[in-house]
């Protein structure tokens, strides 16, 4: 590989990774302000916001699944020391977008009345599951970008 190709190759992960971050972001600040809601009220803002998180919820898990682990386990990334940390913190990335994909199906309906009577408890093991799976990303991001 030469050095321009090293070079893009290093400019294409670097971006992948600021996308990453930035959706990261995005969703962490919706979580916020929807867990400093309580108490709960269905009313129209309050249940726009649980939508608009769950929407960004899942675009933050599946960006990292299919951009991030895709790209890994294709074999787009020869460093071993990637490949091993992804390997490493999958199985863990996995339980926690179990949890944040049943969330999502429970709070992001438009088909029924959502019930909000258990959303602070859900809110609650969601955050400290999101919070296991920033660590284990950053385990990523880090083998990433050195």
């Amino acid at each position: 590989m030469n050095k321009e190709e090293v070079s893009e190759r290093r400019n294409r992960t670097k971006n992948m990774v600021d996308k990453w971050l930035e959706e990261r972001q995005q969703m962490l600040v919706l979580y916020c302000q929807l867990a400093g809601l309580e108490p709960y009220t269905p009313d129209r803002s309050n249940t726009q916001l649980l939508r608009d998180f769950c929407q960004v919820l899942v675009d933050y898990i599946a960006f990292g699944h299919f951009e991030v682990y895709d790209r890994i386990s294709r074999g787009d990334e020869r460093r071993f020391q990637v490949q091993q940390v992804a390997e490493d913190v999958y199985p863990r990335v996995l339980e926690v977008t179990d949890l944040a994909v049943t969330f999502n199906d429970k709070y992001d309906s438009t088909e029924h009345e959502v019930g909000l009577d258990d959303l602070d408890k859900d809110l609650s093991k969601l955050g400290a599951e999101l919070a296991t799976r920033i660590e284990m990303e950053d385990r990523v991001i880090g083998a990433l970008l050195h």
